[in-house]
């Protein structure tokens, strides 16, 4: 080797602590001034390596102190979390499956794996937890753990958790490879519990890979291994684990366990609520105690100086409040349009969703529609209401009938359906308010039966303040001419639609009876008999006989004295009802010049508006001349005379045969009719004051006044 190659190879020596960039604390050899704060001399007083290593350790002690400026508040868990049942006694609603589990421990039967179903937020996972608890506990396995063992210590509310208690997410951890690292170290034994517990919660996310890798190991276990499977969906576990398993269901709380659960826990936390908070809590909640128990930990959250109120929760969980609701139910109660529309804009209004505000009124209708059928349902607590909202209730079921609520119920549940999903929900929910204002429109058997919830009300109004239960009837011959009570439009309007339409089923005498308001229903009564109760009408729903017309006759001329005073005239003084046969009423004048007056200037259409008014039915007026229409007047002692409409009655007999000869002569005559000229309306020239209307009828018909009916 030449020298060229022994001064390639040589080098100098390298001092171990010198470099040429900054040195430890950043600073460069040609920077004459460190920063002040590192407390480092330049120049010939440099620091020594002692004094450095102090001043670094000042540091890093000053960091580990906090600061005296921050203050960090231990934040509190969640309500669900601080209130967790520790023990079976505390878990509330399943009493089914706990008292069944406290047995099992007691007897030491306890199986190797077990599958907990039911709802969210119902307690599985917080039961699988209590079993453990009390398998592990050092007196255990025991119903009840003692609460002082290391592993009571460790399970228990806020603990550390222990590491005997596996619990494994299965939506997370549902794999095969999972199910194979839980199936090898299920074989080692714990060290210091008696029982090597695996809680698997959301079962029925593992795969079938994952449950056919854990089969065998549930199956046949090793000694110290126990299985807790909590799923909501057990259909979807596999048939083979889910028959190796005992299962347990579990159910949603009722709403009464639950309400009185969150009234301790309100009182435990100090914060006043008021008593109509608490149902709507148990509304959202569902049925379960966890998402319930989240409602009501924002609601106290918010809580103001006086605690929460009502008006502050529904504006917070979106519910309709009860006033606005009150104010719908007794506008369809009055019909009154105005004021239901007005509270749909109301809710509009105030921002809140329509879907919301149906579902709200249909509860209230369900609500409404028991209190109706089972008038102790509020103090029997079968409808759960506030107790000022109580005889609210009472008052609408009555006011609305059970007809029309369920008719409403209905509406509005099927368009709650059609309104999911819908762009225009507003108009979809006026359309509903429209349809349960009008049950008219309803050709259904609800309509119809709303309809006479309406005219039964109306009915019962007047007739629970004046009427006795049953109807006195004088021993004397009733009179065919008896003036009739007076009879609402909807009786009209019933007796009218229910001839236009075919029943849809065979139409009983009993429901008949039912169908018929009382004041058509009431029969002519024998005169040994003072007292007897309402019976059936004869005919039909909707058809009315000769003997009906009759009955009405009185009230059919006073509609037609308010129409037009010439037909009245007319009618009172010449005319009486012969027949009333397949919708055609045979009209009996007392001579051809009353006949051809009457057939002039539209006095039948006259009659037949006053008839349809009046009975709802729509009769075409056949006007014959009869001649016992101008009869003399019977002796001054005549005998009771039977009812006209019995079939044992001679005088009618001869008057139905006079009235078909009157109308074959009358079809025979084959001269045309004179034309008809419209009298004038004008009744300034009649002058009526001189007799009365008894009086004519004795004058010109020779008619005789028997009694006048008191009722």
């Amino acid at each position: 080797m030449d020298e060229s190659e022994t001064e390639l190879f040589e080098e100098e020596p390298l001092e171990l602590f010198e470099q040429d960039g900054p040195d430890l604390f950043g600073i460069a050899p040609d920077v004459e001034e460190p920063p002040a704060d590192l407390g480092v001399e330049v120049g010939p007083h440099r620091r020594s390596q002692e004094e450095v290593t102090a001043s670094l350790m000042e540091v890093v002690d000053a960091l580990r102190q906090p600061s005296e400026a921050v203050s960090r508040p231990d934040t509190p868990l969640a309500l669900y979390r601080r209130y967790r049942p520790d023990t079976f006694a505390d878990v509330i609603g399943q009493e089914h499956v706990t008292e069944p589990l406290q047995r099992a421990l007691a007897n030491n039967r306890v199986n190797h794996a077990y599958l907990f179903s039911g709802p969210r937020g119902c307690g599985k996972t917080t039961s699988a937890r209590i079993l453990a608890r009390a398998l592990n506990c050092a007196n255990g396995p025991t119903p009840v753990p003692c609460g002082e063992c290391q592993s009571c210590r460790d399970l228990a509310r806020g603990g550390s958790g222990s590491i005997a208690v596996i619990e494994i997410d299965a939506a997370s951890h549902g794999g095969v490879d999972d199910a194979r690292d839980l199936r090898e170290r299920a074989f080692f034994a714990p060290v210091h519990s008696r029982y090597k517990i695996y809680i698997i919660d959301e079962a029925h996310m593992v795969t079938p890979q994952g449950f056919n890798a854990l089969l065998k190991v549930v199956e046949e276990p090793p000694p110290h291994v126990r299985f807790v499977f909590a799923t909501t969906e057990p259909d979807k576990v596999l048939g083979t684990i889910r028959s190796r398993t005992h299962h347990y269901p579990f159910r949603l709380v009722p709403p009464k366990t639950l309400s009185a659960y969150l009234a301790t826990l309100c009182d435990a936390e100090g914060i006043a609520v008021e008593q109509a908070v608490l149902p709507l809590v148990v509304r959202a909640g569902a049925g379960s105690v966890r998402d319930s128990l989240s409602v009501l930990d924002q609601l106290l959250g918010g809580a103001g100086p006086d605690g929460v109120s009502y008006t502050q929760a529904t504006s917070l969980l979106g519910y309709t409040p009860d006033t606005l609701l009150d104010e719908i139910v007794d506008a369809f109660a009055a019909g009154d349009a105005r004021g239901v529309f007005a509270a749909v804009d109301k809710v509009i209004e105030v921002g809140q969703d329509p879907r919301r505000f149906a579902e709200d009124l249909l509860r209230r209708l369900r609500d409404l529609i028991i209190v109706a059928a089972v008038p102790e349902a509020l103090s029997s607590g079968l409808v759960d209401v506030a107790g000022d909202q109580a005889d609210r209730l009472t008052v609408q079921a009555s006011a609305l009938g059970p007809g029309e609520l369920t008719r409403a119920a209905e509406v509005i549940a099927v368009g709650l359906t059609e309104m999911r999903g819908t762009t225009a929900p507003r108009l979809h929910l006026e359309l509903m308010c429209a349809r349960v204002l009008l049950p008219g429109a309803d050709v259904s058997d609800r309509g119809l039966h709303a309809r006479l919830d309406r005219l039964e009300r109306r009915l019962s109004m007047p007739a629970e303040a004046a009427q006795p239960a049953t109807r006195t009837v004088p021993e004397e011959p009733v009179r065919h001419e008896r003036t009739a009570r007076t009879v609402p439009e909807e009786v009209r309007e019933l007796a009218s639609e229910q001839s236009r339409r075919a029943e849809p089923e065979p139409v009983t005498n009993e429901r008949a009876a039912q169908t018929v308001p009382e004041e058509v229903r009431e029969p002519a009564s024998e005169p040994s008999r003072r007292a007897e109760p309402a019976a059936p009408a004869p005919t039909q729903p909707g058809t009315f006989g000769t003997a009906d017309v009759r009955r009405f006759w009185p009230q059919i001329l006073d509609n037609v004295k308010n129409r037009r005073r010439f037909t009245w005239i007319l009618l009172s003084q010449n005319a009486q009802v012969m027949e009333v046969r397949e919708g055609v009423l045979t009209l009996g004048l007392a001579n051809v010049g009353a006949r051809d007056s009457f057939g002039r200037g539209g006095s039948p259409d006259v009659l037949r508006e006053a008839i349809l008014e009046v009975l709802g039915a729509a009769l075409h007026i056949n006007p014959i001349v009869d001649e016992t229409a101008a009869a003399p007047p019977p002796s001054s002692s005549p005998e009771p005379a039977a009812p006209p409409s019995s079939p044992a009655s001679p005088p009618r007999s001869q008057a139905a045969k006079a009235a078909r000869s009157n109308i074959r002569a009358t079809r025979s005559q084959a001269t045309p009719p004179e034309p008809a000229v419209e009298p004038s309306r004008d009744d300034a020239m009649v002058d009526e004051a001189g007799a009365t209307t008894d009086e004519l009828l004795m004058k010109h018909l020779g008619a005789e006044l028997i009694g006048e009916d008191d009722a």
